[in-house]
């Protein structure tokens, strides 16, 4: 596939600010919070002061007339599968960028701080069907790939359905994996999906939000399409009963969003067109590492 000039020069900004950020943040946090499947034995070694006794191996032991314990290394590779929201309210963009943007920015966040830790990275694109899907691999040019087609896939469809992507990836993926999820979740009915795909991998939702999704500014008479449906239908924003319908119903939306994911037991890192990610993440990183390793 040609990809035109001004996506190639995208996809390298895209690139080069996110493996910076890699390299001086995200590989040693994502590393704290993403165990491996296990441990593996290793090698044995001379018993010193403090080791765990139960660790000792009484066949080497008896063996050398002095105590020796097993060493174990962590199994490390991971599987890390991105499931990105390709439905038509994606290209929705008030501010600098669209949400489809950002979602392949964060894709390439991500990505890379796991190819930064040996582990492999795959994509499932989706609408309300599987638009693309490539299996997890590892290395810089997979990784560009998956950023590609994230920016320039054309989907089939405009709609959304989030619990045909989850039930696809809950077949598609036998062993345990991390697995985002980049969507605005302007959905319904995806709970149970959900449900079931987080008692077998570890599920972190990535909701990705617009600013003018929760409240327009005084404007005057807009017209506006629903870029799923296409349904057409006016606003006159300069009324302030009516901007401020639509922001409570806005924000009713993203609160039963927030409960709806809440109640399904995954992590959540909500992401805005309008702010810096890296707090986000930065706060997401914090609470997760205290919860696995309580003081």
């Amino acid at each position: 596939m040609s990809i035109p000039k001004e996506w190639l020069k995208k996809i390298r900004v895209i690139e080069l600010r996110t493996l910076k950020l890699v390299e001086n943040l995200m590989s040693g946090k994502y590393h704290s919070v993403f165990k491996g499947r296990g441990i593996d034995f290793d090698e044995v070694r001379e018993y010193v002061a403090g080791d765990d006794v139960r660790r000792i191996d009484w066949n080497v032991t008896a063996r050398t007339g002095k105590p020796y314990v097993k060493k174990y290394v962590e199994e490390r590779e991971l599987t890390v599968m991105l499931l990105v929201d390709a439905s038509a309210s994606g290209s929705i963009g008030s501010i600098n960028q669209s949400k489809r943007e950002l979602a392949a920015e964060i894709a390439a966040l991500l990505g890379f701080s796991a190819i930064a830790n040996n582990d492999r990275v795959g994509l499932l694109l989706f609408t309300d069907r599987t638009e693309r899907y490539m299996a997890p691999s590892k290395g810089r040019i997979h990784m560009l790939g998956i950023i590609s087609l994230i920016l320039t896939h054309k989907p089939k469809s405009k709609l959304t359905d989030i619990a045909t992507a989850l039930n696809h990836l809950n077949y598609a993926i036998s062993r345990k994996a991390v697995i985002f999820i980049l969507s605005d979740f302007m959905d319904s009915g995806y709970e149970r999906a959900l449900k079931v795909l987080a008692r077998k991998h570890d599920v972190i939702a990535v909701p990705v939000i617009d600013p003018i999704e929760l409240e327009i500014p005084d404007i005057g008479l807009l017209t506006f399409e629903d870029s799923e449906t296409g349904e057409i239908f006016q606003l006159k924003t300069s009324d302030p009963q009516v901007r401020e319908v639509f922001s409570n119903h806005s924000n009713m939306r993203v609160e039963n969003m927030r409960q709806t994911l809440r109640s399904c037991g995954v992590d959540t890192i909500e992401v805005s067109t309008d702010k810096p990610y890296l707090d986000s993440f930065n706060k997401f990183f914090e609470t997760r590492y205290h919860r696995i390793n309580p003081q």
